[in-house]
């Protein structure tokens, strides 16, 4: 698979937006994917909110097993990172995270509160693309107010969000400028954290079987039906073109369609529930 780097040209704008609108917040949340937390890392966003509170919200935690929740909840607490667990679509996740918010700002609050200054806390909310930064602004909300979509990149400027006591700063995803860990540039484009149009779904496909033949047989034989994953991951995907009728007419794989079923498959959670690092 050929080395994969994304870095549109708005990502830097955006990253030079959120640098001037810190001091117009009190605090930040980074948005990751539960299934791949630490591939949702942007270490140029731990640099530029050293000085800000920062809570991460470990986000889609439907699509992984609760154990796993907890390990990296465990992790991100022993590296002192404030840090909950929530999935947008669980209300009462949302309610403990919007708790959590003002637990984390509270000297601030009570500091204003003693000059007798009351106004709402403002939050900005960033992360890399398609962590589900603005469907957790929606679901704060309680009604749609930010754009949303399942792809990378559909947040292209920023927007306020205003609630009674909250005001929230969506921003778009921002990705590192180089990718050092191919590994974990691949688990974000297993998760659509990448622009889909500038990879090879093919090569895509081949790299997510390997990887989970590897950590989740079961899950896999279980999916497609295929008992013996002891064979070259070719082979495994030729199997998959035959059990789900992806062959063109002669009787060739059609791997384009089935590549693009694997993904699906994985991203919708079809395959079962799945953490990647």
């Amino acid at each position: 698979m050929k080395h994969l780097q994304w870095f549109p040209g708005h990502m830097t704008a955006a990253m030079r937006m959120m640098e001037e609108n810190l001091k117009a917040v009190d605090g930040v949340m980074i948005v990751l994917d539960a299934r791949a937390p630490r591939a949702s890392l942007n270490s140029k966003l731990d640099k530029l909110f050293i000085n800000k509170k920062v809570l991460y919200v470990l986000n889609k935690c439907d699509l992984v097993e609760v154990s796993d929740v907890k390990r990296t909840i465990s992790e991100f607490a022993l590296e002192n990172k404030e840090i909950i667990g929530v999935s947008a679509m669980d209300k009462k996740a949302v309610d403990l995270l919007y708790n959590k918010i003002f637990s984390l700002l509270k000297d601030k609050l009570d500091r204003n509160r003693e000059k007798g200054v009351f106004k709402p806390i403002r939050i900005m909310v960033a992360g890399i693309p398609n962590t589900g930064k603005s469907t957790i602004i929606n679901a704060l909300c309680g009604g749609k107010k930010a754009i949303t979509g399942n792809k990378a990149g559909v947040t292209k400027g920023k927007q306020w969000v205003r609630l009674k006591e909250l005001e929230l700063l969506d921003t778009p995803g921002t990705m590192p400028p180089a990718f050092d860990n191919q590994t974990l540039a691949k688990h974000l484009a297993y998760i659509g954290s990448m622009n889909d149009a500038n990879i090879d779904f093919n090569d895509l496909a081949y790299e997510l079987l390997a990887e989970l033949k590897v950590k989740y047989p079961s899950l896999l034989k279980s999916k497609y039906g295929i008992e013996d994953l002891d064979v070259e991951t070719l082979e495994l995907f030729n199997a998959i073109c035959v059990r789900r009728g992806f062959l063109r007419r002669g009787g060739d794989f059609d791997y384009e369609r089935c590549a693009t079923a694997i993904i699906d498959d994985f991203r919708k959670g079809r395959i079962g529930k799945i953490i990647l690092d």
